[in-house]
């Protein structure tokens, strides 16, 4: 693996392009071609790639358009409409990627980061008995939920692995390739110090499913984690922001545990001011050798002052070069803004993550405290060079909103992803071979700003056509989980290149996969899921 290292770092930019790709065609040539298209919200007409209209869900209005009364009670909830489930919900479609000649482009660059939100909300749907939103669906957070088992890199803060295989699925005719990037891991307390400002909503809209009460037992579980050293602090907001606890050393755990318990629901959801006031306090305490982490707990959805998630975005913005990171984690559904809580975490520099149970808590507070706290990497870009010689086409399953411009991919004022301690990414691709062809298949490169370093450090590794496996079931049980879970939300989210599979071979397939990994609870819940999801298409309306 080569390493190349700059002391040269260009002062980081305040915003994450996001390039959407509408899908294009290939030699399976029934897909039309479209060029690219700007993010598309919920309520807008289906990407080409997508299922037909009547086989979406009824969209949602887009949370910038949504008049600020309509829905809500008098303490800032929000009624059901026409007895629907889900009365508000907000997510955005960012189309599906097409195939690429290689002979047009050979490049393939995006951003990287480690949010998992889209497989848990997933999950909560079909656990309240519906299939997900296909606009909910983002690929790449559902594959890189799951534990890949990478070894650990030994002289970097990141190490490249590169595996690939026949594809089970799609037409028969095309390979799997999996790019899979391992951090350094630190043990808990080799990590940095860290002051936490919890901003929790205390809308009334908390006071639906008991989110709040979730939101305080989750919340227990991270405090009883921290150490002495660490530092807390609360910010509140629903009519307005406010302090509720000053920046309070972890040693006074009791202290803080009855500020966390005081928390009551009530009022409107003024986000904004809750931002104002979170941000005010985390920028006073930045140390240059301490954590500062702004964590917004929240349902997402605002009805006061600035709501729309671009005009809050430009306020984060503002923070991330003063050293103050946002994590954002949701809880609720119902009246529920993916949108916000996603984009809010990609512009704090931070990640996202959604919590439906008190277990999903507990893997993020508790057992991946370290990785969700320290960062090892910041702005961390991928780029993959295909040789044409070798690779006819390609395809990258999800990461639509993290596209990066090729020429960027070494333009170090260009905003990317966050890595913590210990985090894998994973990224599919779906290839196309030439025939014949031997050697070099492609080329991926890294490049981050290592954090301990202060420097820019960019590693690549090839990838030869003799390292793929022979057939899909050579392959390690983690790539095969890989595939099935990826084209599990391919058939969720209505992909067109997904055309030709089905719930049920996802979820006879995850069965067996289940059998080579059967000390994994997260698989086996994987399997229940994909079971699920086939009894309730089977029991959907025209099926």
């Amino acid at each position: 693996m080569n390493r190349i290292m700059s002391k040269a770092i260009v002062p980081l930019a305040m915003a994450l392009t996001l390039v959407v790709m509408a899908c294009g065609g290939s030699e399976e040539a029934t897909a039309p071609a479209a060029p690219a298209a700007a993010p598309q919200v919920a309520q807008s007409a289906p990407a080409a790639t997508s299922a037909p209209a009547a086989a979406r869900p009824t969209p949602a209005m887009a949370a910038s358009e949504r008049p600020q009364t309509e829905g809500f009670n008098n303490v800032g909830g929000s009624a059901t409409v026409n007895d629907k489930p889900y009365d508000l919900t907000f997510f955005q479609h960012y189309g599906v990627n097409p195939f690429i000649d290689t002979e047009d482009d050979q490049l393939s660059t995006f951003a990287i980061d480690v949010d998992t939100a889209s497989y848990t909300i997933a999950r909560r749907f079909l656990d309240d008995g519906h299939l997900p939103d296909q606009n909910s669906i983002r690929v790449e957070e559902f594959v890189n939920y799951f534990d890949q088992g990478y070894e650990a890199p030994t002289d970097d803060a990141f190490a490249i692995h590169i595996d690939g295989s026949p594809s089970p699925f799609g037409n028969g005719n095309h390979w799997l390739m999996r790019v899979g990037l391992q951090g350094k891991e630190l043990l808990d307390e080799q990590r940095q110090d860290a002051t936490l400002v919890f901003t929790i909503d205390v809308s009334g809209s908390m006071a639906r499913e008991d989110r709040l009460g979730l939101v305080q037992q989750s919340l227990r579980l991270l405090v009883d984690e921290l150490r002495s050293d660490d530092k807390v602090a609360i910010v509140i907001y629903g009519d307005r922001g406010s302090v509720l606890l000053e920046a309070t050393e972890a040693r006074e755990r009791g202290k803080i545990l009855q500020a966390i318990d005081s928390l009551q629901p009530g009022g409107s959801t003024y986000v904004e001011d809750g931002l104002k006031v979170a941000y005010k306090l985390a920028v006073d305490e930045v140390q240059s050798d301490r954590i500062t982490r702004v964590m917004v707990l929240s349902d997402g959805v605002g009805n006061v002052g600035n709501t729309g998630h671009e005009s809050l975005l430009r306020q984060v913005q503002e923070y991330v070069d003063q050293g103050v990171t946002l994590t954002t984690v949701g809880f609720g559904m119902g009246n529920y803004n993916d949108i916000l809580m996603e984009q809010l975490a990609n512009d704090g520099d931070g990640s996202y993550y959604y919590v439906d149970t008190l277990s999903e808590a507990r893997r993020i507070f508790v057992e991946n405290l370290t990785g969700t706290l320290q960062v090892i990497a910041r702005d961390a870009k991928v780029q993959v060079e295909f040789n044409p010689e070798v690779v006819s086409r390609y395809r990258l399953l999800g990461y639509e909103n993290r596209d990066v411009a090729d020429d960027d991919f070494r333009n170090d004022a260009v905003d990317a992803g966050e890595i913590g301690a210990g985090h894998s990414v994973t990224a599919l691709y779906e290839l196309k071979l030439r025939e014949g062809a031997e050697g070099v298949i492609g080329t991926v490169y890294m490049r981050y700003e290592d954090v301990g370093f202060n420097e820019v450090v960019e590693i690549n590794q090839a990838f030869q056509h003799s390292d793929l496996a022979a057939t899909f079931e050579e392959t390690a049980p983690t790539f095969q989980l890989s595939a099935v879970v990826a084209e599990f939300a391919e058939v969720l989210r209505g992909s067109y290149w997904a055309r030709e599979g089905s719930l049920q071979a996802v979820s006879e397939e995850a069965r067996r996969v289940q059998l080579l990994l059967p000390d994994s609870t997260a698989v086996s819940d994987f399997t229940s899921l994909a079971v699920q999801a086939v009894g309730l298409e089977a029991d959907a309306p025209g099926s």
